[in-house]
């Protein structure tokens, strides 16, 4: 019996502004070489155009990103950074930090939040330094969502809009356990997948289509790109 995890790509079409489940694929989450030939899969079976990609902090992914999404950003999760973070600092400290470093996601423009991001990180150095060192280390991939408009930030600055479908996956695979081999997980797990893929269409859009406007002018006035899957 061996650990293994399934992972799933979603984005968001850039034309509509529509959720879309992309792929999913069973190996090590660590492996560099596999989030390689999973991006490359994507690319292959017609991806493009991405401008931003959001996820969990794994070094090897970040590779993979910048190596095979040429031109796109990469986004780490505000909220995992969150958890990180607190667990650096002592439990009867965590709601004052927490809230601290929350100020800097309520700011109102790339400016703003760059310059919030240096004052928190500085107030917190003399008292919590490793904190502080965190922060200073995470910054350029922790800010990228304020490259993008503000109406896309909330969607685009975590991995949460995908927790109710991790749940959901999580669930029914709980309730087998143990798989014999990756195609019973797959099977499983891509039927799951369907019934998102299938509802989505039919729900409110991801992005609309004044967001989506702002955001193909800001492209055109920076000529360069930003963001459209996590």
């Amino acid at each position: 019996m061996a650990s293994t995890a399934v992972v799933i790509a979603v984005g968001v079409k850039a034309q509509t502004g529509e959720r879309e489940v992309l792929a999913l694929d069973v190996g090590p989450t660590e492996d560099g070489a596999f989030w390689t030939s999973f991006l490359r899969s994507l690319v292959a079976r017609g991806l493009s155009g991405v401008r931003l990609a959001t996820s969990d902090s794994h070094r090897s992914l970040k590779s993979a990103v910048a190596a095979v999404l040429v031109g796109a950003s990469w986004q780490r999760c505000r909220v995992h950074f969150m958890r990180n973070a607190l667990s650096l600092v002592p439990k009867a400290a965590q709601q004052m930090v927490g809230a601290t470093i929350r100020t800097v996601f309520a700011q109102p423009d790339a400016q703003g939040v760059r310059e919030q991001w240096r004052r928190v990180a500085e107030g917190f150095r003399s008292r919590f330094p490793r904190l502080s060192e965190l922060m200073d280390e995470a910054e350029e991939d922790l800010l990228s969502y304020a490259a993008i408009p503000l109406e896309h930030w909330q969607k685009m600055w975590s991995n949460n809009p995908l927790e109710r479908l991790n749940k959901e996956v999580k669930r029914r695979t709980n309730v087998v356990g143990i798989f014999p081999n990756e195609a019973a997980v797959v099977r499983l797990v891509g039927s799951v997948l369907s019934e998102q893929h299938d509802e989505w269409p039919i729900s409110k859009r991801y992005f609309s289509a004044g967001s989506l406007a702002k955001l193909e002018r800001k492209e055109e006035a920076t000529e360069q790109p930003q963001l459209m899957a996590g």
